[in-house]
């Protein structure tokens, strides 16, 4: 598909550069066949019926933006370099991918020093700024030494507009963030809150879990001018055998599956059998999902709004219709929704549910 089809324009001014507070006072469009409703979070107790079934990704965000200096070459090569890295994919206890810049002065064995203690060594330089790094240390001390040299990993449309804070900390992660490993937040489960996770008990919704790393690659734009020839980012993504019958049964019993952000949808679509039987799997996917696309598993969809020609737009677009999409963003943006990580979320409905 023609990768325009999926652009439009956003004023600056629609880009959320901190979340509503509260958490759960965020607004809230829903799409539903085609109309649209003004919401807020906190609706979503009565949005949802008795039954279904939300999934949510208990993922948590590392502070995977890294400082360093790249060292002075033995034999040439100049004096030492100020590098920046947004670490992307974990390969192994003491290697990484990441992003670097800028990456034009870096080659394989350079040694990037972070810290007194942390040190890494790159090898497997790829094109767009994307090399491999062997840190100095593995395992629990290599987190350790991540969470004390780093920084959240703000998405650039908010780095380029602020510097990251002591708020960041706290606001881009969600309230049930458990298992460590992702370098950018599932946006759409920042919205949540205790008080809204009883309310939502109390109105009989079920809740399960499941784990995505979410990579930077999410934020990476579509450089193609045709979706089949986009390469798209790989991300580690776990299921449990108890949350996929849990989750199996609802499906039997014709009860809707709701996914919380396109992480948790992306790791649902990706573990579908023959039989259209979701499946417990520990993999990494690298779907890909654009219209025209057959949903097997989510019935709806909680999600932040997205950038113009991205993955995640042509993902929603492809569940809920590309002219719906383009009509509920058209109306968001006129009664000034706020966009993207930190802003405003919507529900969205797959056919006629």
């Amino acid at each position: 598909m023609d990768v325009e089809l999926f652009n439009f324009d956003l004023p600056e001014d629609r880009i959320a550069l901190r979340p509503a507070n509260p958490r759960d006072s965020a607004k809230l469009l829903q799409v539903k066949n085609g109309d649209i409703s003004d919401h807020s979070i906190g609706d979503l107790p009565q949005l949802l019926r008795a039954g279904d079934v939300l999934v949510l990704n208990e993922t948590r965000v590392l502070r995977a933006c890294l400082k360093g200096v790249r060292r002075a070459r033995a034999h040439g090569g100049g004096g030492d370099v100020r590098i920046g890295i947004n670490l992307h994919k974990c390969l192994s206890d003491h290697e990484w991918r990441a992003f670097a810049r800028p990456a034009k002065r870096l080659k394989d064995g350079d040694k990037i020093q972070f810290s007194e203690t942390l040190n890494a060594v790159v090898f497997d330089k790829f094109d767009g700024g994307d090399i491999g790094l062997r840190f100095s240390v593995s395992g629990a001390a290599l987190e350790r030494e991540i969470e004390q040299a780093g920084e959240m990993p703000l998405p650039p449309y908010i780095a380029r507009k602020r510097a990251v804070d002591d708020r960041d900390d706290v606001d881009y992660q969600t309230v049930f963030a458990t298992e460590k490993g992702s370098v950018a937040a599932p946006t759409a489960g920042l919205h949540f809150t205790p008080a809204l996770f009883k309310r939502l008990e109390a109105n009989g919704i079920e809740i399960v879990r499941l784990t995505l790393h979410v990579g930077a690659g999410t934020f990476l734009p579509v450089s193609h001018a045709n979706t089949d020839d986009h390469k798209m980012h790989s991300e580690w993504f776990s299921i449990d055998g108890d949350v996929a019958e849990r989750i199996n049964l609802a499906k039997a019993e014709g009860r809707r599956v709701i996914a919380v952000g396109t992480t948790a949808l992306r790791a649902l679509e990706s573990s579908v059998g023959a039989d259209n039987q979701l499946i417990a799997q520990n993999a990494d996917t690298e779907i890909f999902i654009t219209p025209g696309y057959r949903y097997k598993i989510v019935d709806g969809l909680l999600t932040n709004f997205h950038l113009p020609k991205s993955t995640l737009f042509m993902l929603v677009s492809a569940l809920a219709g590309l002219e719906t999409m383009q009509n509920a963003y058209n109306y968001a943006i006129s009664e000034k929704y706020r966009f993207y990580s930190y802003g405003d979320t919507s529900l969205l409905w797959r056919g006629s549910l």
